[in-house]
């Protein structure tokens, strides 16, 4: 055998082994290519199914969120005209002023007859100023009022009228989330689709309680009672002024709204 034949034959078989490589690289590059290309479907499907999957065998709850908002007290438009003031208290009664004795009609008894409360009837002298439930024992010679000295009435503070502007130093405040956390929404209000705004006026004691409440304005009249339960379930912070506690309107505004 001659010396080129023997170059010839392994160039051959080097170009034979090649091929048969470029082949095979070519088949594992589709297969790879092939795999890869699966791979990405199939987690592409599950990112964008995998929600709806999870929606539809555990639906999430029927969740109502209540966005409050700050409304600014310059800002607020005239207010209507509400029929819902809550009347005062009665004034306490006092037992009217005058002898103790009770207003009766005199009969003669013998002595040994007399019960013990006789005395407690009036006689000649105080017949014209005895009342018929009796008094207090006090007498000051009339029906004037037996007030003691030294006695000071104390004055009823008047109502803050809700549109008169009162400065102060500190506004009445509220905890958001407690507020937020009372308001529950009217089920007729949620069958038919009712959102909107109530704006609830209360009046602020000195000791922080709600004295008086009212609507000032709303959207829908079927959310004002829940408006205004969940304010008066509230607790506010009296207003400040000059370090000292002042009664005072506060506007509280409740928004309802369907997820």
């Amino acid at each position: 055998m001659s010396t080129t034949a023997t170059l010839q034959q392994p160039l051959e078989a080097l170009r034979y082994g090649a091929t048969e490589l470029k082949r095979v690289i070519e088949a594992n590059t589709k297969r790879a290519f092939l795999v890869t290309l699966a791979l990405l479907l199939l987690i592409t499907l599950y990112v964008f199914a995998a929600p709806l999957i999870e929606n539809w065998l555990f639906p999430p709850p029927n969740v109502v969120k209540v966005k409050l908002a700050r409304v600014s007290l310059d800002n607020l438009p005239p207010p209507q005209s509400q029929n819902e003031d809550v009347p005062p208290p009665p004034p306490p009664t006092a037992a009217p002023a005058g002898p103790a004795a009770r207003a009766g009609t005199p009969v003669a008894v013998p002595d040994a007859e007399l019960a013990p409360d006789a005395k407690d009837f009036a006689n000649t002298d105080e017949i014209n100023r005895a009342s018929a439930v009796g008094g207090s024992g006090e007498d000051n010679g009339g029906f004037a009022d037996n007030i003691g000295e030294g006695v000071q009435i104390a004055a009823r503070e008047p109502e803050p009228d809700i549109e008169d502007f009162v400065s102060v130093e500190k506004e009445p405040s509220y905890d958001e989330g407690s507020l937020a956390r009372r308001v529950k929404y009217p089920e007729m209000a949620r069958r038919n689709g009712i959102e909107g705004i109530v704006l609830v006026g209360a009046l602020i004691g000195k000791d922080g309680r709600i004295e008086n409440i009212k609507v000032i304005e709303s959207d829908n009249e079927i959310l004002d009672e829940a408006a205004v339960k969940a304010v008066r379930e509230t607790s506010f912070t009296p207003a400040q002024q000059n370090g000292q506690a002042v009664r005072v309107w506060a506007r509280v505004p409740i928004r309802f709204t369907l997820r």
